[in-house]
């Protein structure tokens, strides 16, 4: 059960966002907050933003984050911050996208729609200006499906299910995602999916 806790100072829209997520088995909104300074911390895991101008964290938080903005600049306080997840997904997303999203940040991965995410990681230093993203090894179709299921925040099992597989078949796809991304963790190979634009929300 993944504890959150909805933050914006349009009381409609958290009333809006609270019936919405609490309807779903596996989230439980715990409260509703107008800004982060008043979130009980230790009791959340996710909290979900929307209708703030700009997210800004002073200090480590515990609980991740996904934020709801077509502003991205808005949303630069995010990449940052030492938060252990966050995403951020367009205020238009769909139901659909925003369980999703919610997740994997539950599951600690970095998500959000390819647009507005590649805007905060593509900063200048990164490794995307050294030409890496040109030359790495074209995912298999599996591939890309076991990344876009892991972006949603589901685990080994939970994918080997949904595609029909045995645990040790996903985690061959797993190495070899790591390997073709250049990654050595879960979060880190989301990151780079994103980066490259094979995750959609």
């Amino acid at each position: 059960m993944i504890r959150v806790t909805v933050v914006s100072p349009n009381h409609a829209l958290r009333v809006g966002l609270r019936e919405f997520l609490g309807r779903q088995a596996d989230i439980n909104v715990i409260g509703e907050a107008v800004d982060l300074e008043s979130v009980h911390e230790s009791e959340t895991e996710v909290v979900v933003i929307a209708s703030v101008s700009s997210v800004r964290l002073a200090e480590n938080k515990l609980f991740g984050i996904l934020f709801l903005t077509d502003d991205i600049e808005s949303a630069r306080g995010l990449f940052d911050s030492n938060s252990r997840a966050w995403g951020v997904l367009s205020t238009d997303a769909t139901e659909d996208e925003l369980v999703a999203a919610v997740r994997a940040v539950g599951e600690g991965l970095w998500v959000g729609a390819p647009g507005l995410v590649k805007s905060l990681i593509r900063l200048p230093g990164r490794r995307e200006d050294t030409g890496v993203d040109s030359a790495i090894e074209p995912l298999t179709a599996r591939e890309l499906e076991v990344l876009h299921f892991m972006a949603q925040g589901l685990a080994n099992k939970q994918i080997a299910l949904s595609l029909g597989l045995s645990e040790h078949t996903v985690k061959f796809h797993l190495s070899s995602l790591y390997v073709k991304l250049g990654a050595s963790s879960r979060t880190e190979a989301v990151r780079r999916g994103i980066e490259l634009g094979l995750i959609s929300l």
